[in-house]
């Protein structure tokens, strides 16, 4: 239990509904559609629609998603809704050009916005409100104005230099030419109009037609290669999840190629290595946290794609025995300095979770991958395209080099527990790279440790540096703990922004209630009834 008399908050405990999200308005928007008489799944596609008006430096309509729901018999269906790149790529042409990586406020590193084609598969295999009123909120927001929150005011602030650079950008982004500030009124009258259009004709209006069109165009202009057939051709698929288990549950990830299978080799290591007994705010319990991590990525970095051009499968990746063939490479007394650094991509992704009355549950992310995406922004119908290309290698031979119409390796993974063949935890942790390393951490405090949700989620964090042997510590943990660290072989200093943000639930079937709770890094908030 919590101290009363520190900041903080207390789980969400109710029984009918639970939403949690990174935003306010958005837990607002699920628990108005769960209150309707809408499914799980309607009020998380209401919470998204709306957070791509009020988050829109994390997600939008030009992005991908990723999605796990569960049923009240315990199923768990995936659904995959990343896009391709286009079909007119060469990974050659980039190398004789003289790229050594892909741009990522580009329009090379645009591929196919799949969020939408995800949004129409699931609502038409588990909503029950109309597809059209799932748009309400975020077409009155974006058109009336809603006030900056201020995380989101925080990040917009940090790329409004960048985004001043593109022509879209500066009309929908950056109102009086500027970014705005937290509290202000933003209007978005733009994109209050594609979203209008696409909740009244469904989603081949932005697939087929004026908006795909002036998307085409838009990328073409600045050099890229996507095109309307591209956009045309976009599916969503439906997949079966990976998983594993973790103290008494089954844990599930969407397969390759999201990361979800380096949370899942993460977990396997901590379980063979026994880190889920030690202290959770402990130097040895972020020592075996660290070094895992460090393992599993480097297995990410040089294995994880597309799973058409993998050698081995997510679920072998995923399997115990995999694991033991690593576990071999961490010393719980020193840091070992001969695994590879990992390669860390930036990220900026919205999480939510929700679940109903009749026992459907959905855990579900939504991305545009860094800060605005690419930056780059249609101009007449304020679509801002993600950069989720910047995610393909270059080097010839690697799985994940880019290729016509192949999905890049992706970080934005939602996770899903099962206990004894029903929906126990629905969780995810943003925050690009970091997020296998949150999926474990945030598990391992709620069945190791015995937290509640928000407990599980306020804990503090360590991550690396990008591109630097250096564990960045957020200000919770403890200086005696950091000069352990230290004594174990680590560097470290103090991290200059939070690690990811994360929302949770948890099902108590025994008393028939959901708890949850929502991340304090972001503007979020957990909301049931």
């Amino acid at each position: 239990m919590r101290r009363f008399d520190l900041p903080g908050r207390s789980p969400v405990i109710a029984e009918n509904g639970m939403a949690a999200t990174s935003h306010p308005l958005a837990s607002a928007s699920a628990l108005q559609a769960l209150r309707a008489g809408g499914t799980a799944v309607d009020a998380a596609l209401a919470a998204s629609a709306t957070l791509a008006v009020v988050e829109p430096q994390m997600t939008g309509i030009g992005g991908d998603c990723f999605a796990l729901v569960a049923q009240a018999d315990g199923t768990v269906h995936g659904i995959n809704g990343s896009g391709r790149a286009a079909g007119g790529v060469d990974a050659a042409w980039y190398r004789d050009s003289g790229f050594a990586a892909i741009p990522p406020h580009s329009a090379h590193a645009v591929t196919v916005p799949g969020a939408l084609r995800a949004w129409e598969a699931l609502h038409q295999r588990y909503g029950r409100l109309p597809f059209e009123r799932l748009f309400d909120d975020a077409v009155a927001l974006a058109e009336n104005g809603y006030p900056v929150a201020p995380r989101v005011a925080f990040d917009w602030a940090r790329e409004a230099e960048t985004l001043a650079g593109d022509p879209g950008a500066a009309i929908h982004l950056l109102p009086g030419g500027r970014a705005p500030v937290t509290g202000e009124r933003v209007k978005m009258p733009g994109l209050a109009a594609t979203l209008r259009r696409i909740a009244c004709e469904g989603v081949s209006a932005f697939y087929e037609g004026a908006i795909a069109r002036e998307i085409a165009d838009t990328v073409q202009a600045s050099g890229g290669f996507l095109t309307e057939a591209d956009l045309a051709a976009s599916t969503a698929e439906w997949v079966t999840p990976i998983s594993t288990a973790y103290g008494g549950h089954q844990v599930m990830e969407i397969p390759p190629n999201g990361q979800g299978v380096v949370a899942l080799i993460m977990m396997n290591l901590l379980t063979l290595t026994g880190a889920g007994d030690l202290r959770p705010g402990s130097a040895r319990r972020y020592h075996l946290e660290v070094e895992a991590g460090r393992l599993a990525y480097a297995v990410r970095d040089a294995m994880l794609a597309d799973p058409a051009h993998m050698t081995m499968s997510g679920a072998d990746l995923a399997s115990m025995d995999f694991a033991r063939t690593l576990v071999g490479q961490i010393d719980p007394t020193r840091r070992n300095p001969s695994i590879q650094l990992p390669q860390l991509p930036g990220s900026d992704t919205v999480y939510l979770t929700v679940a109903d009355r009749n026992g459907l549950v959905i855990s579900f992310i939504n991305s545009i991958y860094g800060a605005f995406g690419a930056q780059i922004v249609t101009p007449k119908s304020a679509v801002v395209l993600q950069n989720r290309g910047a995610g393909f290698s270059l080097a010839e031979g690697h799985p994940n080099m880019i290729a016509p119409d192949k999905r890049p390796m992706h970080t934005i993974i939602p996770a899903m527990a099962t206990k004894d063949g029903k929906a126990s935890i629905s969780f995810g942790v943003m925050g690009g790279a970091y997020q296998p390393m949150g999926h474990a951490h945030v598990l391992s405090n709620l069945v190791d440790h015995g937290m509640d949700p928000q407990e599980a989620l306020d804990h503090p964090r360590l991550f690396w540096a990008k591109g630097e042997e250096v564990l960045e510590l957020e200000a919770g943990i403890a200086a005696g703990v950091a000069d352990d660290l230290v004594a174990l072989g680590h560097s470290v200093r103090p991290a200059p922004t939070p690690h990811g943000g994360g929302q949770a639930i948890v099902i108590d079937h025994a008393d028939g209630f959901f708890v949850a709770g929502s991340d304090p890094r972001k503007d979020g908030l957990a909301i049931g009834y």
